[in-house]
């Protein structure tokens, strides 16, 4: 009735504990202030897709970042939980994401161990061998480099956002500095003004070429970092209150303006090479990841140093922050999440060094070629697209942005997830020219190496529809329990304190108001872990 709280959950116990004997839970966390996240986010949006890809895909070519961070920071949940919350039949989307979160763990950080000089990269440091199939032995100053890589990454976020939080202040601002006295070193080289009149003018002609087309998309998805789960791992640290929207803007104009000076820097010194070669700028570089190995010195590399080690953070942290948040009960107990960083960061450590063999070189371009872009990320932007702006509903989530921050946004987002973003998305995916990998324009894959691309592809995709299954075979194959569990999950409106709605999953109680949240955490009926909850609704007062 009115006034009334009503409760209707049916529940069953599940390792209540005696008062005074509850293991000794750690609380989640949050940053401990704007700049915190900030140069977190930027930090992750901000590495080599800046620096090495974009300028390189300018060489060869001439909505859903806002979606995934307010995400987080409505649900206060990583990757998975999150779309769990707002869509049960769709959290493969989130098991999708962090396979490709977990392939970058594995190959995006082992990118960096190459020569810092360029006159014996290939048979000196890499001791590159003639194919994928022959890998060789692990070149043993590689390891080495890959160990202490990836002990300062454990020691960075060991501690969760608290440590993370400190590092980004050092590793998210350095490589500006660095990228500033490069830029300042190239444009004042000879021929630097025909390197970037070749950076400025574009080819129109490409534009009819899909793989152009594709190769674009791919470059705003690797640069920004949608759909592997790291935004919406990071924003979850917020408070509920923040301006993610305004976050977003300024977080991305960040990013663009990044990749546009970076371009610069490096088309400056590629005509300078030019100019000394006698050759055309169109000739100067090798294709793909040699691009940068074969221009830049050692200043050049203490920064791409850095940008990897400030973006391999963020991959480290969103994927452990997912998992604590997948199992609470028992990694949010004091030592088990530190236990957990140590075991992935030796997981991805052994399975890194097949990168830093001989023939590793061939292994890293499958890795980034199929593993962690192109079509698995634009398959999971349609889906992401799909569920938030037709299954949860575009006006539904509107409403939670504007309850955090306190005005209703442009309804543009609304039209890119309904419309634009799944529609772009698939015409990417149906008409994209899949040019099969080379390496360096000079070796082509065996055909079991394009099969072994296309299935870690795969791997990522596959999550989506084989959830969906699960889900169906779980309720009996019935569509319709289905549906009635989607109209339970979530706010179907303006959420306000009169008029909540919560979730309730692995004994939490999550209120999509603060204020009640935060009313009720002292209750001591209510703590985590008590009592495993099997629905997901409460009226609260007011609502008979």
């Amino acid at each position: 009735g009115e006034g009334k709280w009503f409760i209707p959950f049916c529940c069953e116990t599940q390792g209540i504990w005696v008062l005074g004997e509850k293991p000794e839970m750690e609380p989640r966390g949050q940053w401990s202030n704007k700049m915190e996240f900030m140069l977190s986010m930027a930090g992750e949006i901000i590495g080599l897709g800046n620096v090495w890809r974009f300028p390189y895909l300018c060489y060869k070519n001439g909505g859903v970042f806002f979606l995934e961070t307010a995400l987080g920071q409505y649900t206060s949940q990583g990757g998975v939980t999150a779309w769990r919350k707002i869509c049960p039949l769709f959290e493969g989307i989130g098991y999708a994401s962090q396979v490709i979160e977990s392939y970058l763990n594995i190959y995006y950080i082992s990118g960096m161990l190459t020569s810092l000089t360029s006159c014996t990269v290939r048979k000196r440091v890499l001791g590159l061998t003639d194919g994928i199939h022959n890998l060789g032995t692990v070149r043993w100053e590689l390891a080495l480099c890959l160990l202490f890589a990836w002990v300062i990454c454990y020691f960075c976020i060991w501690k969760g956002v608290k440590s993370t939080g400190k590092v980004v202040y050092f590793t998210a601002t350095f490589p500006y500095l660095m990228l500033f006295v490069l830029l300042i070193r190239g444009v004042t080289l000879p021929g630097a003004a025909e390197g970037i009149t070749f950076y400025l003018k574009p080819d129109i002609s490409r534009l009819a070429d899909p793989q152009v087309w594709m190769d674009a998309g791919t470059q705003i998805f690797f640069s920004y970092a949608i759909c592997q789960g790291c935004l919406t791992a990071l924003g979850s640290y917020n408070k509920y209150n923040n301006n993610c929207y305004r976050d977003c803007f300024m977080l991305c104009f960040l990013n663009s303006a990044t990749s546009f000076v970076a371009g610069f820097a490096i088309f400056s010194v590629l005509g300078f090479m030019a100019q000394e070669q006698g050759v055309p700028i169109s000739e100067v570089g090798e294709s793909g990841a040699g691009l940068p190995f074969t221009v830049w010195s050692c200043l050049f590399f203490l920064m791409l140093i850095f940008l990897r080690l400030d973006s391999q953070f963020v991959c480290l942290e969103s994927l452990v922050t997912t998992i604590v948040d997948m199992y609470p009960n028992v990694l949010q107990r004091k030592g088990h999440r530190e236990l957990l960083t140590l075991v992935i960061a030796v997981i991805c450590y052994l399975l890194g060094l097949m990168l830093v063999t001989e023939g590793g070189m061939y292994v890293f371009q499958l890795f980034d070629y199929y593993a962690a872009s192109g079509t698995c990320l634009l398959f999971l932007a349609i889906f992401e697209a799909i569920c938030v702006g037709w299954v949860y509903g575009a006006d539904r989530f509107y409403n939670n942005i504007e309850d955090m921050i306190g005005y209703r946004q442009w309804p543009l987002f609304k039209m890119c997830w309904q419309v634009v973003t799944p529609d772009v998305c698939l015409v990417g995916t149906n008409y994209g020219d899949y040019t099969p990998l080379k390496y360096n324009n000079w070796y082509v894959y065996s055909p079991w190496g394009y099969i072994l691309g296309w299935l870690m592809a795969l791997s990522s995709m596959i999550c989506i529809p084989l959830y969906i299954i699960f889900i169906l075979l779980k309720t009996g194959g019935s569509l319709k329990k289905v549906k009635e569990g989607l109209e339970l999950l979530g706010p179907k409106f303006k959420s306000s304190p009169e008029q909540d709605v919560c979730s309730l999953h692995d004994g939490n109680i999550i209120f999509s108001h603060p204020a009640i949240s935060h009313s009720l955490s002292s209750v001591p009926s209510f703590s985590p872990g008590r009592i495993q909850f099997k629905t997901y609704l409460a009226l609260m007062p007011g609502v008979t």
